[in-house]
């Protein structure tokens, strides 16, 4: 039975590992997990994900590669006896037990979330692309790796943290340092094309007592191995009174330490540093604004690299870099004395009591450089997105 048929629009972007999203309304007889995508162009089914929406219609989700500027591609949305759905691991998260989230997509692991009650904040650790390659620095969860540098061991993957909340620095782990503490999942899933979490966590002092609390929100997608995609989304909430982050570089509310293969050298031998607006290494990039940036260098013989990238519905988009050559990237807004070199300059982001601010970005780990792996165009995936349009088939 064929229930749809839908149209995606590439517009005035190449899409590729794009990750789209549409609603629709089904007969309420439909069981979801038995729908099949079929792809008119390459003619075979593509995964695709359904889930209910508050409204009574259904959410479909699935990725969709290779449409060239301003060409289409249509699909139909099959189901019945005679469909058999495609046959995807897609992205699957896995409690160890041992405050660690397992993210595999296709049943290759692409990274970690590490959430256990003895660190000081929780991180993603490994982050692999292509043929397993890590894209953030070993230590200091992992010892003795040749060649790394052992420097600042609060940077651990790639994370969230800030240095001046209500005072209490929640960036690194000297002496006073504040906590961030998982507190519960709302939501572990997995599917055919996303799988994550919501988590909720709370922002404390050395003391253990709460300064804020933290709704985080992460979201993989099941896109090929030399791109992967995923979403992030912190929402902080001033529900223990009123919050001030302070002016301060020493923070991100997304940062990564990249491995240390990876770190700006001076020379081609070295990784690179670019920006959306042509910035390239620390000195073009650390306290620029811009709508991403994109760290990459050689791993194991690999040319690799991680892009972060901001939405224009953040507050203070473009947002500013915190940027260095020795292999830390962080978004941080909250800096502006440091950056401009002026005291009287400042960017404190004050949350009153009872109220929230949020934020989202997205992450994309590829192979080869900015140029190369399309960061461009992969940012106008998020922002700009592909528009979907949808012709029932009539009963």
């Amino acid at each position: 039975m064929k229930l749809a048929k839908l149209v995606v629009q590439a517009g005035w972007h190449e899409r590729s590992q794009c990750p789209v999203q549409i609603r629709v309304k089904l007969p309420s007889e439909v069981v979801l997990d038995k729908l099949v995508l079929w792809d008119l162009t390459s003619d075979e089914p593509v995964p695709v994900q359904a889930w209910p929406a508050e409204d009574g219609e259904v959410n479909l989700a699935w990725i969709v590669s290779d449409i060239w500027e301003q060409d289409v591609r249509a699909y139909e949305l099959r189901y019945g006896s005679d469909t058999v759905p495609v046959d995807a691991e897609g992205v699957q998260l896995v409690d160890t037990g041992e405050g660690l989230l397992a993210v595999t997509i296709e049943g290759e692991l692409f990274t970690r979330y590490h959430f256990g009650a003895d660190l000081v904040r929780p991180f993603l650790y490994p982050v692999l692309v292509g043929a397993g390659l890590g894209v953030t620095r070993n230590w200091p969860m992992v010892e003795g790796v040749p060649g790394e540098r052992q420097d600042h061991p609060h940077h651990t993957g790639i994370y969230t943290a800030q240095g001046s909340v209500n005072g209490v620095n929640n960036w690194d782990n000297g002496p006073g340092h504040g906590y961030i503490v998982h507190q519960g999942f709302s939501r572990v899933y997995g599917g055919p094309v996303a799988g994550g979490f919501t988590e909720t966590l709370a922002w404390t002092d050395d003391k253990r007592n709460t300064l804020m609390t933290e709704t985080r929100r992460i979201t993989f997608y099941a896109t090929d191995p030399y791109e992967r995609v995923f979403d992030y989304a912190v929402s902080l909430h001033a529900s223990a009174g009123e919050v001030t982050l302070g002016d301060t570089k020493e923070g991100g509310l997304l940062a990564v330490r990249v491995a240390s293969s990876m770190d700006v050298m001076g020379t081609r031998e070295g990784g690179r540093i670019q920006t959306a607006t042509g910035g390239i290494n620390e000195k073009e990039a650390w306290g620029k604004r811009a709508e991403w940036v994109d760290f990459s260098g050689p791993v194991s013989g690999e040319w690799v690299g991680v892009a972060l990238m901001d939405h224009p519905k953040n507050p203070r988009y473009p947002t500013y870099w915190h940027v260095r050559n020795y292999g830390l990237m962080t978004i941080n807004p909250i800096a502006l004395h440091d950056y401009t070199g002026d005291p009287n300059q400042r960017s404190d982001l004050v949350i009153p009591e009872g109220e929230s601010i949020s934020f989202e970005y997205r992450v994309f780990v590829h192979d080869g450089d900015a140029n190369e792996a399309l960061v461009t165009d992969r940012w106008h995936d998020w922002v700009n997105p592909a528009q979907v349009s949808v012709e029932l088939t009539k009963a």
